[in-house]
């Protein structure tokens, strides 16, 4: 049988689904930031500021790691766009940039178990 042959979809519904799939420019940047997900350290950061605003010091207590690992962390999801920050004198402030994010996570927590 030809790898071409579709076996269930017709030409036009494969041309459609082609048009509706992410280019690879897009697929690459997705493939990076659902990466953001993939790190436990993020992951519990990400959920401590799903609840409240945070400071590296408050957010290290919280989640139970160095200030230098979770400065690198909110770096790195700063960097994506994840997360932001505001400055309160020398203390720099850390909040989710979109509610989406926390939407998000607990979608796939409450899938972990159907």
């Amino acid at each position: 049988m030809s790898q071409n042959k579709l076996l269930r979809v017709s030409e036009r519904s494969k041309h459609n689904m082609q048009q509706l799939i992410p280019d690879e420019d897009s697929t690459n940047r997705l493939a990076v930031y659902f990466q953001n997900f993939a790190d436990q350290t993020r992951i519990k950061i990400l959920s401590a500021l799903s609840i409240s605003e945070l400071c590296v010091n408050d957010l290290s207590n919280i989640v139970k790691t160095n200030q230098t690992t979770v400065s690198h962390q909110l770096k790195l999801l700063k960097d994506q766009n994840i997360v932001s920050c505001k400055r309160f004198g020398k203390v720099l402030v850390y909040s989710l940039k979109s509610q989406m994010v926390n939407e998000m996570m607990m979608y796939a927590v409450k899938n972990l178990n159907p």
